[in-house]
């Protein structure tokens, strides 16, 4: 069982800041991997930032070196710091879960590609108003 749980969107101007949380709760799967994901009416559901298998953080070209994500393993949270935030950064803000088996599906970046069987919360709404 999988349950992802998001909150800390809102609504801030351009050059704000905002955190978002996802709280993980479930089996503690041996192999897995999260990050987060964003997306706009009519648009693809894009990644934003994950962790790699090998620890490492990872960033969609648009945000780096504005978001920074980072896990608690301690409370089992994951987090994305998204500061000098842009208009273009208004979207739904997804937390997502990849579970992998005997290949190891979260490598690099990972995230640039859904696969079935990925897990997603329910959501939280970034808005940026310029």
């Amino acid at each position: 069982q999988v349950h992802l749980t998001e909150s800390g969107g809102g609504s801030v101007q351009s050059g704000g800041s905002l955190r978002l949380s996802c709280a993980y709760s479930g089996y503690q799967y041996p192999k897995s991997c999260m990050g987060w994901f964003r997306q706009v009416p009519g648009k693809k559901r894009e990644g934003v930032a994950g962790i790699s298998s090998d620890g490492w953080p990872r960033y969609a070209h648009s945000v780096d070196g504005r978001f920074t994500i980072s896990w608690d393993a301690r409370n089992d949270t994951l987090y994305l710091q998204m500061n000098d935030l842009k208009p273009e950064d208004t979207a739904q803000y997804y937390c997502a879960k990849r579970i992998t088996a005997l290949y190891d599906y979260c490598q690099g970046y990972w995230w640039a590609n859904i696969m079935e069987g990925d897990y997603f919360g329910q959501g939280t709404q970034v808005t940026v108003s310029s």
